[in-house]
C-alpha cells in the first residue's frame, strides 16, 4: 500500500484518544504499517484534540505535511472545517459528526459558528468527498466516536481495514459492559 494519511480533529472528551488507538490497532490488525500521534492540548478544558495516522512501509514519521491527509475525520463541525483546512488534500475525504460545540470565540461572538452550507460549499470548491454522520436516538455523547467508527468501515475509507480488524481492536481496548455497548452500536451503525 502506497502511503494513506489520516487527520482526525475534535475537542477534549469527544472520544478522538480512543478513536485514534482504535484505528491505529485495527490497521496493524490489518498486517499493514502503521505510525501515530496524538496532540491534546488542552483537552481537559474542551480544548483542541488531534490525532495523526500514516499508513505505509515507506513512512518514517508521524507527522503528516499539510494539506496531505487523504482522511480527516472530526466529531464537530468547527473542527471539520479546521481540520479540512489545516490536512486535507484537494480530493479527499471528510467525514464528521454533525453537531456543535461552539468555541469560546463563538461564545464571545467573535465569530459565526460554522454551518453545514459552510463545510459543504467548502468542499464542492476543493472536490473533497464528503460524509457528514449524525444518530438522532444517540443516548450518549460520547460515544459519537463509535459511530463515526462505524461509518469509516461501512464506507470502507480506510484500504484493507475491514470490521473484524476494528472488532479486534476495540476487544484490545475495552472490556465488559463498555465494549458490549460499543460493539453493539457500532455493529448497529454498520448497515
Amino acid at each position: 500500500m502506497d502511503t494513506f494519511n489520516i487527520f482526525m480533529i475534535g475537542t477534549g472528551g469527544q472520544g478522538i484518544g480512543l478513536l485514534s488507538e482504535v484505528l491505529l490497532r485495527a490497521t496493524d490488525h490489518a498486517g499493514l504499517t502503521v505510525k501515530g500521534v496524538d496532540t491534546h492540548g488542552l483537552a481537559q478544558r474542551g480544548g483542541i484534540v488531534i490525532s495523526q495516522l500514516r499508513i505505509g512501509a515507506n513512512v518514517y514519521s508521524p507527522l503528516i505535511p499539510r494539506n496531505e491527509a487523504d482522511l480527516t475525520i472530526a466529531l464537530e463541525r468547527h473542527e471539520a472545517l479546521r481540520g479540512m483546512h489545516m490536512a486535507l488534500k484537494d480530493g479527499g475525504t471528510l467525514i464528521y459528526y454533525n453537531t456543535a460545540w461552539q468555541p469560546l470565540d463563538v461564545r464571545l461572538k467573535l465569530s459565526e459558528p460554522v454551518s453545514e452550507d459552510t463545510i459543504h460549499q467548502q468542499c464542492r470548491n476543493r472536490n473533497i468527498k464528503l460524509i457528514k454522520v449524525f444518530k438522532k436516538d444517540l443516548k450518549d455523547a460520547r460515544m459519537q466516536n463509535t459511530v463515526v467508527l462505524a461509518k469509516i468501515c461501512r464506507y470502507e475509507l480506510i484500504p484493507v481495514v475491514k470490521k473484524e480488524h476494528y472488532l479486534q481492536a476495540m476487544d484490545d481496548l475495552m472490556q465488559g459492559t463498555l465494549l458490549e455497548t460499543n460493539v453493539n452500536l457500532f455493529t448497529e451503525e454498520i448497515l
